[in-house]
């Protein structure tokens, strides 16, 4: 039995969770604050719903991070039980957790970026007039203020709790 671990995973998976909730309960606000940017800048609204782009828990929004949930509560229970396949899945699904971690904190540093590349591949040349950096920092600010915070306590506990879980298989604890 690896309890340590195990709760390390747990607390991953809450942290994952935490994304489609918030996401949910304020995306609609950050959708009317986005769409009320795109109207300051003379672009139809329209655009977002006919280029499919979200704001709330929809769609991979929910799915990716309840399936990293899933799979840690999965793993962790094969911790809190000592089950033969726990370690090397704690390696594993951990490992990939702390990357896809990583993979999201630089997406979210490059967010302009990466928005106005995802825009002009669209195609759509009503996108390409979108000025990105006000239009996204609408949709930010309609969020709490709290939510950073959260972002960061997310962040750590998955960052540090993956790096604990994989350090506890490694020691037997």
């Amino acid at each position: 039995m690896n309890t340590l671990a195990a709760v390390m995973q747990l607390l991953v998976a809450i942290a994952f969770i935490s994304i489609p909730v918030v996401r949910h309960r304020f995306g609609p606000a950050a959708k009317a604050a986005a769409v009320a940017e795109l109207r300051r800048q003379n672009v139809r609204p329209q655009v977002l719903e006919e280029n499919k782009l979200r704001f709330d828990a929809g769609g991979h929004e929910t799915a990716a991070p309840a399936t990293v949930a899933a799979v840690m509560i999965g793993t962790a229970a094969l911790n809190f039980v000592g089950a033969a396949p726990a370690q090397p899945l704690t390696w594993v699904f951990s490992s990939l957790v702390l990357l896809m971690n990583a993979g999201i904190v630089y997406s979210n540093l490059t967010a302009v970026k990466s928005v106005e590349a995802a825009f002009r591949r669209k195609g759509d040349p009503e996108l390409t007039r979108v000025e990105v950096a006000p239009f996204l920092q609408a949709a930010e600010d309609a969020f709490p203020r709290w939510v950073r915070a959260q972002t960061y306590l997310r962040n750590t506990v998955v960052f540090a709790g993956s790096a604990i879980a994989l350090l506890a298989v490694a020691l037997g604890y």
